[in-house]
Formats: C-alpha cells, structure tokens, sequence
C-alpha cells in the first residue's frame, strides 16, 4: 500500500537507512509487482519525455483557440538579450516552464506532473537545472522518484485535480513536487524535502482554478511558471536552514481543507475568478464554447 503521509516515508528511511527516492521506488516496486529494472525504465522513460517536450517546442504553432503558443519563445528571446530581472538561470526556468504549458496547449506529449494543466512545472525546474549543471542524469530520474512520492502523498491526503480542490491542488502540487525533488538535487537533508514542498504548498495555497473558457490555457500556462519559480524559492529557503514550521503532512492537510471550502466556481467551472471577467466572455462568445 503506498506511502499515507511524509512522515511514514521517512520512518522507512531511517529505519533501513536509504534515500527518500529509493523508499519510493521500493514502494512502486511493491505496489506494482515490478522489478527494480523495470520501475526505474519506467521512471527514465518520464523523464526522457520532459527533455523530448521541452526540445519538440515551436514557437510558432498556436493552440486551436489561438489563445496561447508563442510565450515559450517570447520568453526565450527575451532570456536571450541577457538582461532579465530575474537571471539568466530562472530566465530558462520560466521559458521551460512556457514551453511546456503551450506544448500542453497544442496537444504534443507531456508528462502529467501531476497534472496536464500543470505539465510545466517539473520540468521547467528539472530538464533546466540538468542542462545547466551537466549533473549526472542518475541523479536527475532519483530527483524525479521524490516528486512521484510527494505527489502520491498528496493524492492520498488531499487531491491533484482542480476540479476538486482548485489550482493549488494541480499548480500548487507540481510546485511542492519540485521543491523537494531539487532540493534534493542540491543535496538537502530527508528533512528539507518535507520542508521545501511544504513552503512551496503554502506559498499557493487557495490558488482557484478558473480556465477562460473551461480551456487549460488561460491563466493556466503562465501560472506554471509560477509554480516552477516558487519552487525554487522554497528549495533555496529549506537549503538555506529555514524550517516550515507547519509540518508537510498537516500542510497537505490544510490545502485539502481549503480546497474542500472553495467554491465550485473556482474549481474548473470556467465560471469565476478571471474565467468571469468581461475579456473572458468575449473569448466564449468568439469561440462558439459551451460551459
């Protein structure tokens, strides 16, 4: 049976003396009645398909609504002319977490971490620090078994779906899910995993999931970019010693009670939130969709 809470996962941890990434993978060899083998394939194969998602952007393709396609490559350019405010590092982050969002869009292959609406984001802070840091892709697919375990956890005790719980439950979770897999990248403590996810979760918390046009394009493309820089930010804050007072498990426990008291309208409905604005209906309107 998969792993309830951070904390049952880091009890197995300490007890035979291995890495929250192998616990994970000795839980899915288990659950999955696989061979070690074959779970890491699988698991290389995932990540194989970020770095072909990433590579197999264009930047001229618009979705169908035409509504989003080219921010990827704005992004990139504008990375490009060397004077972000952010950095040329995070500057690549945020065109990878774009590329990804409007690949989603445009109906190529992505990875659902955890999400398709939130595809962007584990990718954008992953394949980007992998090419950057030329850091040994061994090490990259173990990064990629913490953030299945953390969001296995969090779809155990709360949920992933915006429809049940808004876009912290899909955003939200694919920030926490990279928070602790590059925090252990960069070599963070057992506990600093649990630290990062659970200031990246915060940080998001109560985030609505309101698609102009019931479409996972608007805001849902550009919010993964914010999920993949709030990522970094809790990781950097967990290396840096700081400590989520609130513990992963009950922050976990806190988005699912603010998902469980959000209203339905900002739960995919297309509805409320920016879906309602008046620039919104006219996207409907000219589209011909039905909510």
């Amino acid at each position: 049976m998969s792993y309830q809470s951070v904390e049952e996962a880091y009890a197995r941890c300490r007890k035979d003396g291995i890495e929250f990434w192998k616990a994970i993978q000795l839980e899915d060899m288990d659950e999955n009645g696989i061979t070690e083998e074959d779970s890491w394939r699988r698991m290389k194969g995932m990540w194989q398909a970020m770095l072909d998602g990433i590579a197999a952007y264009e930047p001229d393709e618009m979705s169908a609504s035409g509504l989003v396609g080219k921010e990827g490559g704005l992004m990139e350019a504008y990375q490009k002319k060397g004077d972000t405010l952010c950095g040329d590092f995070m500057a690549k982050v945020m065109t990878n977490a774009l590329k990804m969002g409007c690949n989603n869009a445009c109906m190529k292959r992505i990875v659902a971490a955890p999400t398709a609406g939130a595809c962007g984001v584990l990718p954008a802070v992953l394949v980007t620090y992998y090419q950057e840091y030329q850091v040994p892709e061994e090490k990259m697919i173990e990064a990629m078994y913490v953030a299945a375990g953390i969001g296995q956890i969090i779809a155990n005790r709360a949920y992933l779906a915006g429809a049940s719980g808004g876009c912290q439950a899909e955003i939200g979770s694919g920030s926490g899910m990279a928070a602790a897999a590059i925090c252990y990248v960069r070599g963070g403590a057992l506990e600093q995993l649990g630290d990062a996810c659970a200031m990246a979760l915060k940080n998001l918390m109560g985030l609505v999931c309101d698609p102009v046009g019931g479409l996972v394009e608007v805001p849902c493309v550009k919010r993964n970019v914010g999920g993949a820089v709030n990522a970094l930010a809790a990781a950097d804050m967990a290396l840096a010693g700081i400590v989520s007072q609130i513990p992963v498990d009950q922050t976990i426990d806190a988005m699912k009670e603010v998902g469980d008291k959000m209203d339905v309208s900002l739960r995919e409905t297309g509805y409320g939130g920016v879906a309602n604005t008046p620039v919104a209906a006219e996207v409907v309107k000219r589209l011909g969709l039905t909510l």
